[in-house]
């Protein structure tokens, strides 16, 4: 079985999976108002549902006949976590392109 991260990754790498946890983040919706969003089956849904459960981004309930479903702020914290040292990294990178590109652009400080 796989570690957690990797659950989540390949629960977001699915374009109909982001756009169900897109819709979720608006509230709460039932199963039936995910199949009439995505205009697919249920079984499709539901199969894609339990990817995002599995991968502990959402949360399944069940009300008397309904089946809601919300996100869980949680299962996206790991993820989250993981991306922020890239994104320092690629923000000092991209720091310091942007020195090196000013100092190219004025000669007085590339000639020293």
């Amino acid at each position: 079985m796989p570690d957690s991260l990797s659950r989540t990754f390949a629960a977001l790498a699915d374009p109909t999976r982001r756009a169900i946890l897109a819709d979720l983040a608006t509230g709460k919706l039932l199963v039936g108002e995910l199949v009439n969003r995505h205009h697919l089956s249920q079984p499709a849904i539901s199969k894609h549902l339990k990817v995002l459960q599995t991968a502990g981004l959402i949360r399944r309930g069940r009300q008397a006949q309904t089946r809601p479903c919300s996100l869980d702020p949680e299962g996206l914290k790991a993820a989250a976590t993981w991306l922020e040292a890239y994104r320092q990294f690629w923000e000092s990178a991209f720091g310091k392109m942007d020195e090196l590109i000013a100092t190219l652009n004025n000669p007085e400080k590339a000639n020293g």
